[in-house]
Formats: C-alpha cells, sequence, structure tokens
C-alpha cells in the first residue's frame, strides 16, 4: 500500500508514458522520462536490448556487468564483455596521465559507501530512546560548534547582461539558475577572488588579484564556467565531469578564440591534477555548483592534496590553487569514508553511524515527507508553511510514528542542522588547511533550498 503525503492527501497516479516516434523503441526509461532511443527491431516493438525475453526466444537477457545501463543475452555476455564500450572508454580513461584510482576517496581504510537504504534501515533499527537521543544530541552539537551562516545575495555589475538575457540566445536561459550562477560569481568577487569590474576591468593593478585558469568540477553543461568567461574574462577552462550532456557551454565557449578548453569526462574522485598538462604553471579557481554529496570533499581533497604534497618534481611548473567556490547540496548522499573532516565530528562525540544518521536526516530540509530519489530534484521551498503533525495510524508503531508526529517545519529545521553541522566541518578543514574560508547563503530559498556555498582563498 502506497503512503500518503505529510500533508494527508494522496498524490494523482502518474500520467501514462506518450506513444514513442514512429519507428523508435517503445520501452519507457522513468528516469530520462523519454522512449529508448534506439530504433525497434522489424519484428517487434522494442530494440535488441529491451525485447522481452517471452519475444526474444533467444534466452535471458542479463544486465552488463561492464556497464549497467544495458542487458546482453546471457549465452553472449562472455563475448560481449570483452568488446563493451565503456570497456574501451574506461581503458582509454586508465591511460591518462590525470586519472589516479581513488586518489580524492579518503582511502579504502576509511569504510565503504552506505546507501540510502541502509542508512534508513539502521535509523530503524533504533530503538525510540536511542531515536530521541540522537535528535537532542543533533541540537546540542548545532547549537555548540555549527558556524553561523549570513546572508550574501551579490549580484555585480559584471553580469548584468546574464541577468538582464543578453546573452547568446543559443545558450539555455533560466532565470533561476543565472541567479545562483551570478551570486556565486558576485560572492567570488567581494572575496578577492576575482578582479572588481569583471572583464571591463582588465588592467596591470587587477590581474593581481585573477587567477589564470579555472576548474569547473562536476560542471554538467559548464555554464557557470560560461559566466566566468563571458563577464570576468577567463581564458583558459578545463571542466571536470563523469556524465555525458547536450546542450553544454562548451560550444560556445570553442567559439571564443582567446579561450582553452578542455572538458574532462572523469569522476573527481579519480582526477589528479598535476596530470593534467595544460595546468601545469597556472594558478587558477576550484568552482563547482551543486556538488552533489561527497563530491564537495572529494573536490576539497583534489585540491589541497596537490597544494600539501609539494615535491621537487610537482614543484617545477607546477599549477596552485588561487580559491575556490563550491555550492554543496545533497547532504544525504554524503558518506563517512568521503567526509574530509571526520576529526571534527569524532571531536564532538559523532560516530560514523551517527554521521550517516544525519545525513539522511538531511533531506529533511528540503523533503518533508522524505521521499525524494538519491538524485537531488530541486523543490519548492515549503519551510515557511506551517502544518499540523499528522494523526497518529494505529497500524504504525516505532521510529515511523515518532517522524510522523513531527511537524514538517521541526523536522525541516532538524534537517537544515545537520547541514550546517556537515558544512560547518568542511569550513574548518579548509581553515585547517590555511585558507581564507566562510560558508554562506548565497540565494533565497525561494530560488533553491539547496543555497549553501563554501568560498575560500589562499593567502600563499
Amino acid at each position: 500500500m502506497g503512503r500518503a503525503p505529510a500533508n494527508g492527501k494522496r498524490s494523482p497516479p502518474p500520467p501514462p508514458p506518450p506513444p514513442p516516434p514512429p519507428g523508435r523503441c517503445h520501452f519507457w526509461l522513468p528516469n530520462k522520462r523519454r522512449h529508448c532511443a534506439n530504433s525497434s527491431l522489424p519484428s517487434s516493438q522494442y530494440c535488441g536490448n529491451h525485447l522481452p525475453e517471452s519475444a526474444s526466444g533467444a534466452g535471458r537477457r542479463v544486465t552488463c556487468p561492464v556497464d549497467p545501463s544495458h542487458t546482453v543475452l546471457e549465452e553472449n555476455l562472455e563475448a560481449h564483455v570483452g568488446k563493451c564500450p565503456l570497456k574501451k572508454r574506461v581503458a582509454a580513461l586508465a591511460a591518462q596521465p590525470y586519472y589516479s584510482k581513488g586518489i580524492n576517496s579518503g582511502g579504502a581504510e576509511a569504510g565503504r559507501g552506505i546507501t540510502s537504504a541502509e542508512k534508513r534501515a539502521a535509523v530503524y533499527r533504533l530503538t525510540e530512546d536511542e531515536f530521541r537521543g540522537l535528535l537532542g544530541k543533533i541540537r546540542s552539537v548545532h547549537a555548540a560548534a555549527a558556524a553561523a551562516m549570513r546572508e550574501s545575495y551579490l549580484i555585480t555589475d559584471a553580469c548584468n547582461k546574464w541577468m538582464g538575457g543578453q546573452v547568446d540566445r543559443k545558450v539555455p536561459y533560466q532565470e533561476k539558475h543565472v541567479a545562483q550562477q551570478a551570486s556565486i560569481v558576485g560572492n567570488m568577487e567581494a572575496f578577492g577572488l576575482l578582479r572588481k569590474g569583471g572583464a571591463e576591468a582588465v588592467d596591470g593593478k587587477n590581474l593581481a588579484v585573477s587567477a589564470q585558469a579555472v576548474v569547473e568540477f562536476g560542471a554538467g553543461r559548464g555554464y557557470l564556467t560560461q559566466v566566468l568567461v563571458d563577464c570576468y574574462g577567463i581564458r583558459n577552462v578545463f571542466l571536470v565531469e563523469r556524465r555525458s550532456y547536450k546542450l553544454k557551454a562548451d560550444r560556445s565557449l570553442r567559439q571564443n578564440e582567446d579561450v582553452t578548453l578542455e572538458r574532462l569526462r572523469i569522476d573527481i574522485e579519480d582526477l589528479s591534477l598535476h596530470g593534467i598538462e595544460a595546468l601545469r604553471g597556472l594558478n587558477y579557481l576550484a568552482i563547482g555548483k551543486h556538488l552533489c554529496g561527497p563530491a564537495t570533499d572529494m573536490t576539497m581533497t583534489c585540491c589541497l592534496a596537490e597544494q600539501d604534497d609539494q615535491t621537487e618534481e610537482k614543484i617545477h611548473g607546477k599549477h596552485s590553487l588561487h580559491g575556490l567556490a563550491l555550492a554543496t547540496c545533497c547532504h544525504h548522499l554524503c558518506q563517512w569514508k568521503h567526509y574530509a573532516n571526520k576529526s571534527f565530528l569524532t571531536g564532538l562525540g559523532i560516530t560514523e553511524e551517527e554521521f550517516h544518521a544525519m545525513t539522511w536526516f538531511s533531506s529533511w530540509a528540503v523533503d518533508g515527507d522524505h521521499t525524494s530519489p538519491d538524485s537531488y530534484v530541486e523543490v519548492e521551498d515549503t519551510s515557511s508553511e506551517v502544518r499540523e503533525p499528522e494523526k497518529p495510524d494505529p497500524e504504525i508503531n516505532g521510529i515511523e510514528r515518532i517522524i510522523r508526529s513531527i511537524p514538517t517545519v521541526e523536522r525541516a529545521s532538524l534537517g537544515f542542522m545537520c547541514k550546517d553541522v556537515i558544512d560547518t566541518g568542511r569550513l574548518l578543514w579548509l581553515r585547517h588547511k590555511g585558507l581564507v574560508a566562510d560558508l554562506v547563503s548565497y540565494v533565497p530559498s525561494n530560488i533553491s533550498p539547496e543555497n549553501r556555498l563554501l568560498i575560500a582563498k589562499c593567502t600563499s
């Protein structure tokens, strides 16, 4: 039986998928909200990958062990594994000088990754007294150790043409995303990471406070970097993203003859900046907009480990970090093994199991019913909406009953407390590394409830 949402009303069933285009496979991909892009077989409505077993007449299909996104006939599995396209791509990546398996993962000794389902199960195994004690501990730790986060919604004159929509019309323009991008770079300028006045202020005095390159982590389509190029004249661009995207900023950036662009299709966990030949000898800015869960920790480790590892070989022609601006999000995906400042948490008496419970609670900040999937979806901010606690259901017992009895606003508040503690540890880690750092709210919550920005600059 499905669970009713927090307001007591059941959501209407999702609409049926539209019919596929003529000649296309009828298999519906729910995560992509579209049909399979392959052509259907002449004798079927489906392509070879999605042909039902009953219709294939050729045996059972199994998931490819190299790339779980597709299936293959079990009888052909051994031959397919040797020629799977992903295997070739992985082999090509492993040959790159900037690839180092797990270099930013936090180390194997730090433990394995924990799924959201496992986090939830661990919470539900607590006794009622243990659960209430954990909530009290979170409130106490937050009051004692969480950094005060100030609002800093800054739009500079340099971003006027983006805020006014006066950009290349081939570039997708969405006001809420542009407002976030503009405020991130506005905070970077105010913090001294970008020259005042943007690209129009290039002169001998101002160049000293600007970086020569930008590395965007979790770059997606790369439009945060596009703002820096258009408004601040950044000329050396490196986009780090493990996924493939359409409608990227790359096309527009490559048309700019003054810009050198390199897109690196790699997981941040495996990236060694020292291996990027074109970055050597340059001071750079590290940026990221909505770095999901552990991606923030791995980005900080990636950049600051390079700063620490100053061997004679690396000092020769080395690059250097000028500063960073990382918009965090999806704290429910954070992992103990990746988290940068475990000593901060253990010093507060927070165990690995309690940390994972906190990450699970953190989604209450943006999803009061806690039913969102692991992948982040921006939702309408409801933190100011006052709702009454749900009426007790006699069929629900234990932890679920306690959770449902907590008013939505209070659950959201607890979720934000967990986010505050997690990001405070990151902030203090940056300061421990010798950076001047701050944690700010860079856009109002009605633009995005994921509105935290870690910003820092090197002093040497």
